[in-house]
C-alpha cells in the first residue's frame, strides 16, 4: 500500500512540475568564474532531480557497504540461534518421550555451545531433569548449581530454577531441602499456583498441618485443585490440629475457625466429637456426629456414635433407629445399634441387631461383641465360639497338613498315667464314654434355676448351658480290674480290623500269590514245607 501511495505521489509531482515548466519558460544563468553557464529552466530542474537521485543512491550504497560487518554478525547469530533451537527442541522432545539419555546428550551439547544466558539456564534445567529421570542425582545437583549461577539476579530465571529444583527434590523425598529452596518464594507464592502446589507437597510430607490447611484452603478457593483432593487435605490437617489441641482449650479456637461445611468432613467430625466428649459435652458431640452422618453415611462416624455412656443410649438409639429405616440392611449400622444396646444392657435387642449384622457380613468386631454379650449372659461355650470366629475373621489362620503317622496311644485307660502337672490322673478320658455301659455314665448335674440366657433369642442357649454343665461334672472312678502292669500300656496302639479276621502267621512260608489264606492258627495247619533255618522278616500289622 505504501508503494502505491508513493508512486502516485511522485506521478502527481511530476505532472505538476511539467505543467509549471511548460507555462513558465525561462533560462537559468550560472556564473562560475571564469565560466558563464546558461541553461533552460526545464533542463536545470531535470539536472537537479538527477543529482538528487544519484546522491541518494550513492549514500545508500555507502551505508550498505559499511553495514556488512553487522550483517555478517547478525547472520552468524541467526545461524547459531537456529542450531540452539534445534538442539533445544530435540532435547525437550526426548525429555517428554522419556528418552532421558539422548535428551541429556543434546541438552548438554546446547549448554556447551550456546552463548545466550537464558538458553544456558534452560539447557541446564532441562538437562538436570533428564539426569533426575536417570537417577543420576549428583550430576543433577551440579547442573542445578550451574543453572542457579547462570540465572544471576534475574528474578524470573531464579524462580524457574527454584521451582524445578524443588519439584525434583520432592520426587526424591527430600521435603526439607525442597522447602528450604522454596523459602524465598513463599512470600510471593500466593500469586503463583505452581509454587503453592509445591509448598503444599512439601508441608504435607513434613506433616505441617497448619500450613497444609492454609494452602489447601487457598488452592480450593482459586479452583486450582480438585474439590475431592482439597477436602481430603483439609479433613486430614484440620483433624490433626484438633487432636493436637485436645489436651488444652486450643481446640475450641480451631473449631471456631472451621467453616460449616468443613465441620461435616468425617475426620473433622470424629476429632471434634472426641474433643467435646473429653470436655464433658456429650450432647454437643452427638450433634456433631449426627450432622456429619446426615451429609454422608460413614461407618467410622456410626461406630463413634455408638460409643457413649449409658445415659446417652436412649437418645442415640432412637436416632440410629431412624437411620435404620433408610438403610435396613447396612451391617455397620446394625453393629452400631447392637453396641448401643450393649451399653444400655438391652441384651435381647443387642443380640438381634448383632446377629442381623453377621447375617450380612462376617465381621470380627461383631463376633467379639457377641462373645462379650454371651459372656455377660454366662454362656461361655457361645462366647468362646464367637471369640474364635472373631479371630478367624480378622486374620488368616494356618491350615495344618494331615498327619500320616500312627495315632498316639490312648492313655485314658491307664490308671497310673503320670499327669504333666504332677501326680497320677485318676478318671475317665473322653473316649471312655463310648465304651461304657448305659448305667456307667457320669451322673448328670442337678438342674439349676433359669438364668438370663433362657430369655435370649438364641434357641441353643439352654442346650449350650446343659452341655457346659455336663462338661464340668465330676468324672467316675477308674474302671475296676484294669491292668496294673505298666508294660501293657505301651502295647495299646490301635490294631487294624483286618488283623482280627485274617491273622498273618509269624513263622512259616508266605502263601503263594492268589492262594486264599487259611483262617486256622498256624499251629493247627499242616506244614507244606520244612521250616527254614532263618526266621522271615516280621510284618508289623500296626
Amino acid at each position: 500500500m505504501r508503494t502505491w501511495f508513493w508512486t502516485l505521489l511522485l506521478a502527481v509531482v511530476a505532472v505538476a512540475l511539467a505543467v509549471v515548466l511548460r507555462a513558465h519558460s525561462g533560462n537559468v544563468l550560472l556564473l562560475v568564474w571564469p565560466w558563464r553557464i546558461e541553461l533552460s529552466l526545464t533542463l536545470t530542474v531535470l539536472l537537479l532531480v538527477a543529482a538528487f537521485v544519484v546522491l541518494y543512491v550513492g549514500l545508500r550504497l555507502l551505508a550498505w557497504l559499511l553495514a556488512i560487518p553487522d550483517r555478517v554478525r547478525a547472520w552468524r547469530g541467526k545461524r547459531a540461534q537456529a542450531r540452539d533451537h534445534e538442539l533445544l527442541e530435540r532435547g525437550w522432545t526426548g525429555l517428554l518421550e522419556g528418552r532421558y539419555s539422548q535428551a541429556e546428550k543434546d541438552l548438554t551439547k546446547l549448554l556447551e555451545q550456546t552463548k545466550v544466558r537464558t538458553r544456558k539456564v534452560l539447557a541446564a534445567l532441562s538437562s538436570a531433569r533428564a539426569a533426575h529421570g536417570l537417577a543420576e542425582f549428583d550430576r543433577r545437583d551440579r547442573l542445578l548449581a550451574l543453572a542457579e549461577e547462570q540465572a544471576g539476579s534475574d528474578p524470573g530465571l531464579r524462580e524457574a530454577t527454584a521451582t524445578v529444583s524443588a519439584d525434583m527434590l520432592l520426587d526424591q523425598g527430600r521435603a526439607e531441602r525442597a522447602l528450604a529452596v522454596l523459602a524465598p518464594l513463599a512470600d510471593g507464592g500466593a500469586r503463583h499456583l505452581h509454587t503453592m502446589r509445591l509448598l503444599l507437597r512439601a508441608h504435607s510430607a513434613l506433616r505441617h498441618h497448619d500450613q497444609v490447611f492454609a494452602l489447601a484452603r487457598g488452592l480450593a478457593r482459586r479452583n486450582a485443585m480438585p474439590r475431592a483432593e482439597a477436602d481430603f487435605l483439609i479433613d486430614e490437617s484440620a483433624s490433626a490440629r484438633l487432636r493436637a489441641g485436645a489436651g488444652s482449650d486450643a481446640w475450641r479456637a480451631i473449631w471456631k475457625e472451621l467453616k460449616s461445611e468443613e465441620r461435616l468432613l468425617p475426620g473433622v467430625a470424629l476429632a471434634g466429637a472426641a474433643a467435646f466428649e473429653a470436655a464433658g459435652e456429650a450432647n454437643e458431640a452427638a450433634r456433631v456426629l449426627e450432622a456429619a452422618i446426615g451429609v454422608k453415611f460413614n461407618p467410622a462416624l456410626v461406630a463413634a456414635y455408638a460409643r457413649c455412656d449409658a445415659e446417652q443410649v436412649p437418645r442415640r438409639l432412637a436416632k440410629a433407629e431412624t437411620w435404620l429405616q433408610q438403610r435396613p440392611t447396612d451391617p455397620d449400622l446394625l453393629a452400631a445399634l447392637g453396641m448401643l444396646c450393649l451399653n444400655g444392657q438391652l441384651w435381647g435387642q443387642a443380640e438381634r441387631y448383632l446377629l442381623r449384622s453377621l447375617s450380612r457380613r462376617n465381621d470380627a468386631q461383631t463376633h467379639a461383641l457377641l462373645g462379650s454379650l454371651y459372656d455377660r449372659l454366662e454362656r461361655p461355650a457361645d462366647a468362646v465360639r464367637h471369640w474364635r470366629l472373631a479371630t478367624a475373621a480378622s486374620m488368616a489362620l494356618p491350615v495344618l497338613a494331615a498327619d500320616a503317622a500312627l495315632p498316639a496311644a490312648d492313655t485314658g485307660s491307664d490308671p497310673h498315667h503320670l499327669d504333666a502337672e504332677g501326680g497320677y490322673a485318676v478318671g475317665l478320658s473322653d473316649t471312655d464314654a463310648d465304651v461304657l455301659p448305659a448305667g456307667d455314665y457320669p451322673p448328670v448335674a442337678p438342674a439349676v434355676a433359669a438364668s438370663a440366657s433362657d430369655y435370649v433369642l438364641d434357641p441353643d442357649a439352654r442346650a449350650s448351658k446343659d452341655q457346659r454343665d455336663k462338661a464340668l461334672a465330676p468324672e467316675d472312678a477308674p474302671v475296676a480290674g484294669g491292668a496294673s502292669d505298666l508294660d501293657e500300656y505301651f502295647d495299646s496302639a490301635p490294631i487294624p480290623a483286618a488283623a482280627f479276621d485274617d491273622p498273618v502267621p509269624t513263622y512259616g512260608p508266605t502263601p503263594a500269590a492268589g492262594a486264599k489264606p487259611s483262617s486256622r492258627p498256624a499251629a493247627d495247619a499242616e506244614p507244606s514245607a520244612p521250616i527254614p533255618a532263618t526266621k522271615p522278616p516280621f510284618k508289623d500289622e500296626h
